[in-house]
């Protein structure tokens, strides 16, 4: 039950009771698994285009954008970077002196000279012991090296976003995620009045670290590459926040309040809904590189956007065609096969409805957003990506999966995730307005029934939490989709500070 209290604190977050109840009796009921026809491979369901479409597609995003085209970079940057510190914290709240052999912590200390935050970390224990990174590991002080790495009176890497972090060499310094996030938007995405937007998806305890980190860093990106970058910041919603309950689904408390939780990065489909530009990339904040190794990216983001307007291009004309009412039968049935071949997409009404009937159907169907994700070769364990899965009304059509999502007591769901040859690096383009140039409403398209439930805990009390539909799976689940092969020279996340001394961050 709710008391008066409560009811003031949801108002204030912009939540309703009948909001409050739906979340609460969704821990009651779950979220049913998705049926899949099958994962999708070149061939069915990922587009791998020859080097003369690569070319073509590019020459398309040029025309966009020197046509007049409006386009912006979505970055959710709003993670914490305490996960890729996880084996230093061990460490250094651990009882072993000295790091073991071969682990992840021995092996950041012997390439400590080739991280670009090493100058930065020399100033901090200099700072606070009096002797340099190489004196104290001389000495078997690693702990002290470490410490200085992720503790508040050190670099505080424990507790700063990824996107703040020294990641790379530059000709000019060293650069953090968002500035390279910068540089690729210069690159990629700079409009015919050459100006560059980019929006950030931030926490409000970090907002002003990355205003001053922006403020510092953006005019020397401006001077260097010629253009006039405007950046936008947003925090997630608090009405998309999710209450939390107890093990036994009751309201779990915490001094008589109720307990939210943020609602996983399918929130930020709110933030996007806010985009005024035609086209938007997304891609994660930490998904980088340096200058000299940037080549693939940029060339792989104008393919799969320019590959984007081709499809628009098309679909435009068919609704176009729709509209005039001047169709035939067969061309109709182009747009069946172009819906199929294009997106994945069928349906038993692409085979059933004839005439005025299937033209209205084939209309509502292709006036939707837009989406071309990029897709990697599946170089390790399969697990969520690409696959084609049937919809509540019976269509099936591209979707991008988590394995929570996929039922894997489902001996068939089990080979299927089995023979996954690609999975999704979050490399997206989209195409955000409808067939009269207004902006689609964005929240209209996501599929409510795809979220999940996952065990947390809150000073030491077992809590269950809600997320919602993922950004790019559930959020995205009524868009028209498209996949295409990109090579996995254009994926190099940075999940641990180890990989910051794998080739691809080194330049």
């Amino acid at each position: 039950m709710l008391n008066e209290s409560d009811l003031k604190t949801i108002a204030a977050r912009g939540i309703t009771p009948e909001q409050l109840k739906a979340q609460t009796d969704r821990f009651a009921t779950g979220f049913p698994y998705l049926k899949l026809h099958g994962a999708a491979r070149p061939g069915a369901g990922i587009t791998v285009l020859t080097p003369s479409e690569e070319e073509q597609a590019v020459a398309r995003w040029d025309e966009f954008l020197q046509s007049g085209g409006t386009v912006t970079k979505f970055v959710p940057a709003s993670g914490a970077a305490s996960r890729m510190f996880k084996s230093l914290f061990a460490f250094v709240d651990g009882q072993e002196a000295h790091p073991a052999k071969g682990s992840d912590v021995d092996q950041l200390l012997e390439g400590i000279h080739n991280v670009a935050f090493f100058e930065e970390l020399e100033s901090a224990v200099r700072r606070l012991h009096d002797k340099g990174v190489d004196e104290l590991l001389s000495e078997g002080r690693e702990k002290d090296v470490v410490s200085a790495i992720i503790s508040p009176d050190g670099l505080n890497y424990g507790n700063l976003p990824k996107g703040l972090l020294t990641f790379h060499h530059a000709g000019d310094g060293t650069r953090t995620p968002v500035e390279e996030q910068l540089m690729e938007g210069a690159q990629s995405a700079r409009q015919a009045d050459g100006t560059v937007n980019m929006h950030l998806t931030v926490s409000g305890s970090h907002r002003e670290a990355f205003a001053r980190k922006l403020a510092e860093a953006t005019p020397a990106i401006e001077q260097k590459m010629g253009v006039r970058i405007n950046v936008g910041m947003s925090e997630q919603k608090a009405s998309t926040d999710t209450v939390a309950v107890n093990e036994d689904n009751t309201l779990f408390r915490e001094n008589g309040r109720l307990v939210f939780r943020p609602g996983g990065h399918g929130a930020l489909i709110e933030n996007l809904n806010d985009m005024e530009s035609q086209v938007v990339f997304i891609k994660n904040i930490d998904n980088v590189v340096p200058d000299t190794l940037r080549g693939d990216t940029l060339h792989y983001k104008k393919v799969i956007a320019g590959y984007l307007m081709e499809l628009h291009d098309k679909v435009d004309g068919y609704i176009r065609l729709i509209d005039s009412r001047s169709y035939s039968p067969e061309q109709l049935q182009e747009i069946c096969g172009f819906l199929r071949e294009a997106f994945s997409f069928d349906s038993p009404e692409l085979d059933s409805l004839k005439g005025e009937d299937l033209a209205t159907y084939l209309r509502v169907k292709l006036d939707r957003p837009m989406r071309v994700c990029g897709m990697v070769k599946n170089e390790g364990e399969p697990g969520g990506g690409p696959y084609i899965a049937y919809n509540r009304d019976g269509s099936r059509s591209l979707q991008i999966l988590e394995s929570t999502q996929i039922d894997m007591s489902d001996e068939g769901n089990r080979k299927m995730m089995a023979g996954a040859t690609h999975f999704n690096p979050v490399d997206l383009v989209c195409y955000v307005r409808d067939s009269e140039g207004k902006k689609f409403d964005l929240t209209r398209y996501v599929d409510e029934q795809t979220g999940f439930i996952s065990s947390k805990s809150l000073h030491g009390r077992s809590l269950k939490a809600l997320e919602l539909p993922g950004l790019w799976n559930g959020a995205m689940s009524d868009w028209l989709t498209a996949f295409v092969e990109v090579p996995v020279s254009t994926f190099n996340p940075v999940k641990t500070v180890n990989d910051l001394l794998r080739a691809q961050h080194q330049g």
